[in-house]
């Protein structure tokens, strides 16, 4: 009898898990297909999709058109000038830029944490 018991539990526990996984996942707002720029002097225009951008490298220019869902830099000498940003842009390393022009996206500069400087503005209307 505890056999059939522990089955039945088991059963009803495998119902029951993926129910209330799906109720307690937060939403994702987020698009798949993040663009990733990797490299040293990149000079790239594109279009950010509703997704996030990562920049990695060394002096690269991108212009990000449309809307981003974040922005995140890593390295030294880039420089993003993006449309519309909406959920946040975090900056790692020295001597990055990134310009936006709509949006009210979260700004997380780690830079001056370690005695880097970084630029993080929106542009003049």
């Amino acid at each position: 009898m505890t056999v059939q018991r522990s089955r039945r539990t088991a059963v009803a526990c495998a119902l029951v898990l993926p129910s209330v996984l799906t109720v307690l996942a937060p939403p994702a707002d987020a698009k798949n297909g993040d663009t990733h720029i990797t490299g040293q002097g990149v000079v790239q225009t594109l279009d950010c999709n509703n997704a996030t951008l990562f920049v990695n490298g060394t002096g690269n220019t991108i212009n990000a058109k449309g809307t981003c869902w974040g922005v995140a830099l890593q390295g030294s000498s880039n420089i993003v000038i993006a449309d519309n940003v909406i959920n946040d842009i975090t900056v790692y390393g020295y001597d990055q830029t990134v310009i936006y022009h709509d949006g009210d996206p979260a700004v997380i500069d780690r830079g001056p944490e370690l005695g880097m400087a970084n630029r993080i503005n929106r542009a003049p209307a």
